[in-house]
């Protein structure tokens, strides 16, 4: 595990993660872009609210990509048994 040092909200933060730097240092741009996004949304709210917005934002997206991943897999389990059905049938 490697320590790296990000900047959020204007905060130098240790973080330790088995990640490269450029995976960390997406991480960092991603939540401060969705930080920056939902200050926009509260203009003039305190920190905590901006950054409770910037959480939910953050886990609807998280949801809206593991029910996709889920739908996806969902097919192609359908698509394989279709296969190996019709691999069972053709066989001698």
């Amino acid at each position: 595990m490697v320590t790296h040092t990000i900047k959020v909200l204007g905060r130098e933060l240790q973080v330790k993660s088995d990640a490269t730097p450029e995976e960390v240092a997406e991480v960092e741009a991603l939540v401060n872009s969705t930080l920056d996004e939902a200050g926009i949304a509260l203009s003039g709210a305190d920190t905590q609210l901006v950054v409770i917005l910037a959480m939910m934002n953050l886990a609807e997206a998280c949801l809206k990509a593991r029910n996709q991943v889920e739908e996806q897999q969902r097919t192609l389990h359908s698509r394989i048994q279709t296969l190996l059905s019709r691999i069972e049938v053709a066989a001698p």
